[in-house]
């Protein structure tokens, strides 16, 4: 069996293995056999098929600059990707930079070529690979998406530790995308913990229902620690938004998924003995829009207002 040497991304670079004795051949078998997978031409890895599209297109960005060697930066989505970015429905088909110059950008086959300058300042490096900052992948995503993708990536820019005012600056510079971006960052939330939970307000923003107070923490009469929620509405009402992750990605050591199910139903329980109403959605609700009329019928019963609201 050849062993192939994987480098600190997790790859097997084609030109370090042939210099460390393998064949293109045995490279070629190894594919073939299953033992391992063509991330990029010139680059492999060890399957896995439990990685996520976003681990998978990390590998891929990391691959596109080491074989490359570009002195571009990586940008937009794949810049997102290895921040730690929830991302909603991100473009992940090409990885994604920007050539640094006015002119020069077009789509190839893997890649995306994004034209604009580039400040010293707007570059950071993220595991030896030079990307956009923080701040600048926020505003590229945010200014070629939707309201929805603009919220997601803003609140979790922020949530990371982004500047709101270098953002804000930033978008003076941009023409195209920049009025839905612009709101999008002015109802960004650090609290917000993913993309669903961006999406679900976002929603609730645009139908001008009063504004939840994200990650609420509900305590017993004693001052125990009950629930940390993420929607509430004057402790009338509770939302939640369940994604599956807390099911799959986020067990504890050693828990199933049924124990994990069995967790949420008594946290939920003890959420419900101190009042408030609790309502949960899923992806399929935000799609079909029927998490909005389900938030409007329970806030109009128990008469929310709410001290802002989408609409101010």
């Amino acid at each position: 069996m050849v062993t192939f040497p994987v480098n600190e991304h997790g790859l097997i670079l084609r030109r370090v293995a042939l210099d460390a004795g393998a064949t293109d051949r045995q490279l070629t078998r190894a594919v073939d056999a299953g033992a391992l997978v063509r991330v990029w031409p010139g680059a492999y890895a060890p399957p896995d098929a439990s990685r996520t599209p976003e681990e998978l297109h990390r590998l891929k960005s990391f691959a596109a600059m080491l074989v490359s060697e570009t002195d571009s930066p990586l940008s937009h989505q794949s810049a997102g990707v290895l921040h730690g970015m929830s991302l909603l429905f991100p473009d992940l088909a090409r990885v994604h930079l920007t050539t640094g110059h006015k002119n020069g950008g077009r789509i190839e086959t893997q890649r995306h070529l994004h034209s604009g300058r580039l400040e010293p300042a707007d570059i950071t490096v993220v595991d030896g690979i030079a990307v956009t900052s923080l701040e600048v992948t926020a505003v590229d995503i945010a200014c070629s998406g939707n309201f929805f993708q603009g919220l997601a990536v803003f609140d979790s820019a922020l949530r990371l530790g982004a500047d709101r005012a270098k953002m804000s600056t930033l978008l003076d510079r941009r023409r195209r995308g920049v009025a839905v971006a612009r709101k999008a960052l002015a109802f960004a939330d650090p609290l917000a913990d993913n993309a669903g939970e961006s999406w679900g307000r976002g929603q609730m923003i645009l139908a001008e229902l009063p504004i939840p107070r994200l990650q609420r923490e509900y305590v017993d009469a004693d001052g125990e620690f009950v629930a940390k929620v993420d929607y509430d509405w004057e402790g009338k009402l509770v939302g939640e938004f369940d994604g599956m992750r807390k099911y799959t990605k986020d067990l504890r050591d050693g828990e199933t998924a049924f124990a994990a199910m069995k967790r949420e139903k008594t946290r939920e329980d003890g959420v419900r003995r101190l009042g408030p109403m609790m309502i949960r959605w899923v992806w399929a609700d935000l799609r079909k829009n029927r998490m909005v009329p389900m938030v409007r019928e329970w806030v109009e019963r128990l008469k929310i207002r709410g001290d802002d609201s989408a609409a101010s």
